[in-house]
């Protein structure tokens, strides 16, 4: 007695994904090849691809620019038609598809983790990263500033001062806020 074969199928979508999707409601703009532009709301991403709701809609195979908040500028080809709106890959190097990945782990996390909403500002590595950290008991040393921003920085430095403790970045009067796999970080006590 011959048995049935059973194969095993995956849904379609499954088959073909490289990496997992996460649930999303990042808002941005998009433009298509025509140079029209409208904007998005993307409902889940992965390092490789979004869907996206969008009241323009162009056609498998279209090239797409998107400038998303909290991710930035990424662009791709339609893959497929959804309800309201489409799919699409992402074209990007290895290096920006692992900080695509950081920063979808933070954005599906923020809410678990009661992590702040959003970063203020923007992000940037300084030419010359080496600074000079004072300590709030005087004591002085020489740090590596990972990156900063208007608001605050990320240090890599050999002591990691307590939490909530009062610093100086070269002249700059902070507070240690958290504790960094390599480092910590520092806010500002005033905006510069």
């Amino acid at each position: 007695m011959a048995l049935p074969n059973k194969k095993l199928t995956l849904p379609a979508a499954e088959e073909r994904r490289r990496f997992q999707r996460v649930k999303v409601h990042l808002l941005g703009r998009y433009m298509l090849p025509d140079r029209r532009e409208f904007p998005c709301q993307v409902i889940n991403m992965s390092p490789g691809g979004l869907a996206l709701l969008a009241p323009g809609i162009g056609n498998v195979g279209d090239r797409v620019i998107a400038y998303l908040d909290h991710i930035g500028r990424v662009e791709g080809k339609i893959t497929r038609i959804i309800d309201n709106g489409f799919a699409m890959t992402i074209g990007a190097t290895a290096r920006k598809r692992d900080k695509l990945a950081a920063q979808l782990t933070w954005l599906a996390n923020r809410d678990i983790l009661n992590l702040p909403e959003d970063r203020r500002h923007d992000r940037i590595v300084p030419r010359n990263p080496i600074a000079v950290l004072t300590l709030d008991d005087g004591t002085k040393m020489t740090c590596r500033i990972i990156d900063l921003s208007l608001s605050g920085a990320a240090i890599a430095a050999e002591t990691k001062p307590p939490l909530k403790s009062q610093v100086m970045l070269g002249r700059v009067a902070s507070r240690v806020v958290r504790n960094l796999e390599d480092g910590f970080a520092i806010e500002f006590v005033h905006p510069q």
